[in-house]
């Protein structure tokens, strides 16, 4: 008797890297480190793996049936492509104010995904918390003009960066060792 049950690959990892390696770049130019001269590099990054890795993971999560990884993927993978779009095309025509609301938008957005979280494993739960801080923080920061607010919501934006990175690398390291080696709060 064959089994023709299909396995599909956890796409979680694939996204949440996208996620974390775009997100670290731009948060390096937010919180000071670097200047606006390196936007290029993150917009190509935004494109190839924040937008387009981030959408083949959410496409992956609908097969799944999960509809938070779908819902979170496809979302801020497009959220990538739109802010590289933005920056490549729009940047200098658009006042910082409706940035501002561009950035406060997706910040309602993630406090909605953060309240989904609550029933989820810990690693996640802290990738949305931080993730709406960051967001409202450099809405705050393009809204007043503050770029000392700005630099507070790249900070931010570093450590969702490495809280998703972190939760990829446990589920990879994970599952190829067959148990728990990076723990991630499951709930009980």
């Amino acid at each position: 008797m064959s089994d023709n049950t299909t396995r599909y690959a956890n796409p979680g990892p694939l996204g949440l890297c996208g996620f974390a390696l775009t997100t670290w770049l731009l948060c390096l130019i937010n919180g000071g480190f670097f200047d606006t001269q390196s936007l290029g590099l993150v917009v190509a990054m935004a494109f190839a793996f924040g937008g387009t890795a981030q959408a083949i993971a959410g496409i992956m999560e609908f097969k799944k049936g999960n509809t938070f990884g779908f819902t979170a993927f496809i979302s801020y993978g497009a959220f990538w492509w739109s802010w590289g779009l933005f920056v490549a095309f729009f940047k200098g025509e658009t006042p910082a104010t409706f940035v501002a609301w561009y950035l406060a938008a997706w910040g309602t957005f993630t406090l909605m995904m953060f309240v989904a979280t609550l029933t989820k494993p810990r690693a996640l739960q802290a990738i949305f918390f931080f993730l709406t801080l960051t967001f409202y923080a450099l809405a705050i920061g393009d809204a007043t003009g503050n770029h000392g607010i700005v630099n507070v919501g790249g900070y931010l934006g570093l450590i969702t960066a490495l809280c998703a990175f972190y939760l990829a690398a446990a589920e990879v390291i994970n599952e190829s060792y067959g148990r728990t080696i990076l723990p991630i709060g499951e709930k009980k």
